[in-house]
This record gives C-alpha cells, sequence and structure tokens, in this order.
C-alpha cells in the first residue's frame, strides 16, 4: 500500500528526530566534559558505552509520532533503563522530549514548544513522576509538595514551575526553555564563529553552562557551596578553552580528573548541553520546512 504525501512525510520526520537525537547524544559524549562520562574517561561507575546504548535504545520512544510527552519520556526512560540497568539519561529525555514533540508540529522551533507545554496535562504528570522514581535520580531526595513517589494531584507544568528554583531541568519548562535556546544558543554559536567542530564545540556549550550558573546536580547532592565552588573554577576554565580555541585537552582532563576524584559529576550541565544539540539539529534538519525558534 503506498503511503501519501503526509503519511511518508511524517515517516521521514520521525526518522529525521530519531537520527538528530542519536546524533546530539553521541556528539556530547565525545567532548571532553569536566567531571561527566565521555569517551576520554568514564567516571561514576558508568562509561560511555553506557551513554550510547542508552541514546540508541531511547530515540524512538523519543521521536514516537503522535505521542505525548509523558509517554515519550516514560517509554524512553524504560527502554533506557532495560538495557543498561541505571540512569543515564533522564535528564536528557526530560528535555529533548518536548523538543521532539514540538518540532513533529512543524514550524518555529520554540513557538511549537511553547505550544506543546502549554498541552502538558495530569496524564504528563503521572508518566514524568513514574520516570523519575524509576529512574532515582542521585541526590532526589523528597518533596514537601508533588513528590514524584505520589500520584501527581496537578499538571506537569505545576509540577515544574515548582521545582524550577531548585532543579535546572524543571527551569527550562518553567522559562520556555530559556537556558536552551539562549546560553545554549549562543555558546554553540560562538565556538562554531571560533572555528570549532564537533565534539570540542560541544565542550564549549557545556562549559559554558557549567560556568553560568551552579549545576543542580552537584548543588541536590552536595550543597549550595559546592555547585558554586565548582562554577567558579568553570569559569577559569572557560577562559582558558576560549584563549585557546579548545586546544587544552590536558587541562581539561585534569580538570575532569579532579572532579571525579571528589566524587562531583555536573549532570545537568550535560544534559542540557545534549538539548541544545538536539535543538540546533531540529532547527536545520528536519525534511521541506524549516524550524526556527
Amino acid at each position: 500500500m503506498r503511503k501519501t504525501g503526509a503519511h511518508f512525510f511524517a515517516s521521514r520526520s520521525v526518522a529525521k528526530i530519531a537520527a538528530a537525537f542519536r546524533a546530539a547524544c553521541r556528539e556530547e559524549i565525545e567532548a571532553p566534559k569536566p567531571g561527566n562520562v565521555h569517551v576520554f574517561a568514564g567516571g561514576h561507575n558508568m562509561d560511555a558505552a553506557h551513554f550510547l546504548l542508552s541514546a540508541e535504545v531511547s530515540a524512538g520512544p523519543i521521536a514516537a509520532a503522535g505521542t505525548s510527552v509523558g509517554a515519550r519520556v516514560l517509554a524512553a526512560v524504560e527502554a533506557s533503563f532495560a538495557a543498561v540497568g541505571m540512569n543515564t539519561n533522564l535528564g536528557i529525555i526530560l528535555l529533548c522530549a518536548p523538543l521532539a514533540a514540538a518540532a513533529e508540529r512543524g514550524g518555529a522551533l520554540r513557538a511549537a514548544l511553547k505550544d506543546v507545554l502549554r498541552t502538558l496535562d495530569g496524564q504528563d504528570a503521572a508518566r514524568v513522576f513514574r520516570a523519575i522514581a524509576l529512574a532515582n535520580p542521585g541526590g532526589l531526595g523528597a518533596a514537601p509538595r508533588y513528590d514524584v513517589r505520589d500520584m501527581p494531584e496537578i499538571g506537569l507544568m505545576e509540577a515544574m514551575n515548582e521545582a524550577a528554583p531548585r532543579d535546572r531541568i524543571a527551569h527550562q519548562y518553567a522559562s520556555d526553555f530559556d537556558d536552551i535556546f539562549v546560553t545554549g544558543r549562543l555558546a554553540l554559536a560562538d565556538a562554531e564563529a571560533a572555528g570549532l567542530r564537533p565534539p570540542l564545540r560541544a565542550a564549549a556549550v557545556y562549559l559554558a553552562f557549567l560556568a553560568g550558573f551552579p549545576d543542580t546536580h552537584i548543588f541536590r547532592k552536595y550543597g549550595a557551596a559546592t555547585a558554586a565552588a565548582v562554577q567558579n573554577e568553570a569559569q577559569t576554565m572557560l577562559m582558558l578553552f576560549r584563549a585557546r580555541r579548545g586546544d587544552c585537552l590536558s587541562e581539561l582532563l585534569a580538570f575532569d580528573t579532579s572532579l571525579k576524584a571528589r566524587g562531583l559529576n555536573p549532570g545537568t550541565s550535560a544534559d542540557l548541553t545534549v538539548a541544545t544539540l538536539f535543538a540546533d539539529r531540529l532547527r536545520d534538519g528536519l525534511p521541506s520546512r524549516r524550524n526556527d525558534d
């Protein structure tokens, strides 16, 4: 049976979104990101292969046509957890699922994203809560209201707004992904203007996030002072990175070793980096239409 034009376009879009997700995850894991897992060094009982496999198995659910954000998140986390048996990409999935849903709608990416976020409801909240409880991220703790281990009584946006002051992933939902479309995009543009290519441009984005604000994964586990100290170290590293146009691998890896020796993993900065790379590919990579923000 022949596919109609609309069905053909939809199937191509799903494939493009899944490919963009895999490529963004691969570019990020190939970048020397101090404190986080990458191809130069594992850490925190994980290595690059765990993340690459997670990206492969979660790409399909992320790009699943016609499904809600909550359904994409839950299916992607379940697939990833079944494949590697640990939480490797919860934050990535939480960020990329709404971006994928927005890309499926077509048109300007950020405008479509705003529409997607406005439609999130209680079912999305229930599925996202289940996904977070399954992944059980480090430093999760218990919340006085809207704890993910309980059945939500509110919509997903209300839950994200509640968590936004203490969690940078939730802050993206509350701000229409401001960090992705401003901090991340500017860092990516600056890196490309300096002639940096993958994976160094991913390292530039990562350092911009790590230097720009305290990483909330570190904040949840070790507190504000430690998160601020890492941010200050990252600012020094970012200045060196920019001055040398990325030619500072030994210094990046020394910073990496130092952070891992202290048990510090800037996981939120890594998640935001993947989302930035994914959004960039979605803007330019879908067939037969333009997705500017």
